[in-house]
């Protein structure tokens, strides 16, 4: 049934010309037909439609806040849980806000989007609709990765429930408000930030602009990497692991030896090339090496081993695979490197529970963990750390990158289709290396001219901020930003970030272009307006 036919049916139904605003408790008599999703499915059903108010604060019901799910084609499958948040004062824009971690819980698209200061109004108080899933499985732990063993569920969290999803809400919006959206945009970070990455390159013609935050999207690649970074930590009955009190010495030392390096001792290591340099003796297994204990055993919290010098080491190496994950680009069977010696804190405010009982509690294990278990391997037996052999399982990774990564430097049809990408990452995440997004630019620029490239996507990096948190807690206007560029023309240039970390909160920074980086000129050192962008 076509989308029209579907209106009509529904106006039959509901004994008017269509369902309107007014009518927000009608909208739970909708059934979605399969044949209105681009992909398979069993239909959708609308669980309930209420007014609510577009936050817990305030007052008033302004907002139809409908909630379904979308029948999964498998008998064992499960359904794809939604929420779409439809307001009284539509500015007929929508957003597709993505999700986190392996996702199983449901976006409620009500909050900041990714990012965003904490000041402004959240998109759906600006009058936009909101809308987000749990992407096809439900899940109440992070990283617990047994919907991997499911087919269908393994499918729609690497891509296919972006799509269900988004056209159910376009169902739902065109009843409801009897127009599409004028504008359509996708925002996420980490996992949203790949699920971003994914509607550029598999759906290319359903959004006019994407907001991808430090992307996951070489997702499949990540998570080997980041079980290599797990095993370093435990080898010799985990001699290379590090401990919070360790990891604060070194990253003392490596932030005394950086910090100052972009004009200014700030707690910001800006300028990542002069702080390589200052920090290449730290991987050196001599007495030249100032965080080394003597003769390389571990002494306590004021050093490092050998081993644990190693473990950083392996870190700070790419970690590449004998065999192509994707033979139609380059580069994909190499995951770049982390960043331990240029800043990285080892830890993440949201994942407080990782790292502090040794090796397999590291940030990485846990990722690793899920994926190769129950995704590559599908043997719940297997102990990643100590029996993972990627070589045995090549043909299954190939497979699973071209179903759950994003990496496709190919993007002629979201170019073509006029679409807007704004993506930047943290040069100290902790969780997803930076590296993997310049990787990613890089691979852009070999396909595209610096002019075409800088038609219609913009990537920045920014100084001081990890995976959501850091020692700069990066917060930007990234939206207004896009709008301006979709709908008005105006391309952006230089952003601009403000901290929002208690003790340092208000600052700001300018956020810079690839490879450009916030040097210090003078005047006060918490305003932006004191720092340039420079790429030398």
């Amino acid at each position: 049934m076509t989308l029209t036919k579907t209106i009509a049916a529904m106006s039959l139904i509901l004994g008017s010309s269509l369902v309107m605003a007014n009518n927000c408790a009608e909208l739970s008599e909708i059934k979605i037909q399969n044949s209105d999703i681009g992909l398979a499915t069993r239909g959708a059903i609308v669980d309930e439609a209420v007014w609510v108010a577009d936050d817990a604060t305030s007052a008033g019901e302004t907002v139809c806040r409908v909630r379904g799910h979308i029948l999964p084609v498998t008998h064992n499958g499960y359904p794809i849980n939604f929420q779409i948040n439809l307001p009284k004062q539509w500015n007929k824009r929508s957003i597709h806000i993505g999700g986190g971690g392996l996702n199983g819980v449901l976006i409620e698209a009500n909050r900041h989007y990714t990012s965003q200061p904490s000041s402004e109004k959240t998109p759906l108080q600006q009058g936009f609709v909101t809308y987000g899933s749990d992407s096809g499985h439900q899940s109440k732990i992070n990283f617990d990765g047994r919907f991997f063993l499911n087919d269908e569920a393994l499918r729609n969290y690497g891509h296919e429930q972006l799509k269900k999803t988004h056209d159910v809400a376009e169902i739902l919006i065109d009843s409801f408000y009897g127009q599409l959206p004028s504008y359509r945009y996708f925002i996420g970070g980490s996992q949203g930030g790949h699920e971003a990455f994914d509607v550029v390159q598999r759906f290319p013609k359903d959004y006019d602009g994407v907001i991808a935050g430090y992307p996951a999207h070489n997702v499949l690649m990540l998570h080997l990497s980041a079980n290599e970074y797990a095993r370093a930590m435990h080898i010799n009955d985990g001699a290379g692991w590090i401990s919070p009190n360790e990891a604060k010495t070194f990253v003392a030392k490596v932030y005394t030896a950086c910090d100052g390096l972009d004009g200014v001792e700030d707690n910001i290591i800006s300028n990542i090339a002069a702080c390589k340099t200052a920090t290449a003796s730290f991987k050196q297994l001599d007495d030249n090496n100032p965080v080394r204990c003597a003769d390389g055993v571990d002494t306590g919290d004021e050093c490092l081993s050998d081993a644990q010098i190693t473990a950083l080491i392996v870190q700070d190496t790419p970690y590449q695979l004998d065999f192509s994950v994707f033979p139609d680009d380059q580069g994909n069977s190499v995951f770049p490197k982390w960043t331990p010696f240029e800043g990285s804190t080892f830890f993440d405010a949201n994942f407080p529970n990782l790292g502090a009982a040794g090796a397999r509690s590291s940030l990485q294990a846990a990722p690793g963990l899920a994926t190769l278990r129950y995704a590559v391997a599908r043997d719940l037996t297997l102990d990643p750390i100590e029996g993972f052999e990627a070589g045995k399982y090549a043909g299954r990774i190939t497979d699973l990158a071209g179903i759950i990564s994003a990496n496709n430097s190919n993007i002629d049809e979201f170019k073509a289709a006029g679409g807007k990408l704004i993506y930047y990452h943290g040069a100290v995440d902790d969780f997803i290396p930076v590296y993997s997004s310049i990787d990613y630019w890089q691979k852009l620029q070999n396909r595209y001219s610096s002019d075409e490239l800088s038609a219609f996507v913009k990537f920045y990096v920014i100084p001081g901020m990890g995976h959501v948190t850091g020692t700069f807690k990066a917060r930007m206007s990234t939206l207004d930003a896009l709008q301006a560029w979709v709908e008005e023309g105006r391309v952006p240039e230089e952003l601009q970030a403000i901290d929002e970390n208690p003790a340092t909160a208000g600052r700001t920074r300018p956020v810079c272009h690839y490879p450009g980086w916030p040097k210090y000129q003078r005047g006060d050192v918490n305003l932006a307006s004191s720092f340039s962008c420079v790429e030398e």
